[in-house]
């Protein structure tokens, strides 16, 4: 996928969730770090234009809420810093896989306070899910062998956006 596809898909996804959620006053998106985050602020750019109302962004490091690592502290958490009870989270990342990462990411966002909902919005999703987790906004399914990687580039970090499939 190369700059324009990606952004079709962005202008897509943010629709959809406009859709969905009738409108987006009630809207928060969390980034899963690294690229989530940039992911979710096109996304609120584009909702902005659309709505003419600025969905707040905010990062989740999921590190210390992961399976799979050694436990690490939480370092300079304030709940109080995300006003997120009552509201609908959008939980964005770019490639959903095992959904391991969007475990972590719902016990990260538990802890800054009850939300009325959380959804998931990705821009693609490569199967081969390990948890019973599925995405409410897909932006492309791309079904892959176990031994493919997606790797996903965003011009806010890597100087240029595209998706490839490799071995």
């Amino acid at each position: 996928m190369d700059e324009i596809q990606i952004r079709r898909i962005i202008n897509r996804l943010a629709h959809e969730i406009i859709e969905k959620n009738g409108g987006c006053a009630n809207l928060i998106f969390v980034g899963i770090k690294r690229r989530g985050l940039p992911l979710a602020q096109r996304l609120a750019q584009v909702m902005e234009s659309v709505e003419g109302i600025q969905v707040a962004c905010y990062e989740i490091d999921i590190t210390p809420y992961r399976d799979d690592h050694k436990k690490q502290p939480l370092q300079d958490f304030n709940p109080t810093a995300f006003q997120i009870t009552g509201k609908t989270v959008v939980l964005v990342d770019d490639v959903l896989h095992t959904g391991r990462t969007v475990r972590a990411a719902l016990d990260g966002v538990m802890k800054w306070g009850r939300p009325e909902r959380i959804q998931l919005a990705v821009l693609i999703d490569r199967g081969h899910r390990e948890l019973p987790i599925r995405p409410d906004f897909v932006g492309k399914n791309i079904p892959t062998a176990k031994l493919e990687n997606i790797e996903v580039e965003i011009m806010e970090i890597d100087g240029k956006d595209q998706v490839t499939l490799s071995k």
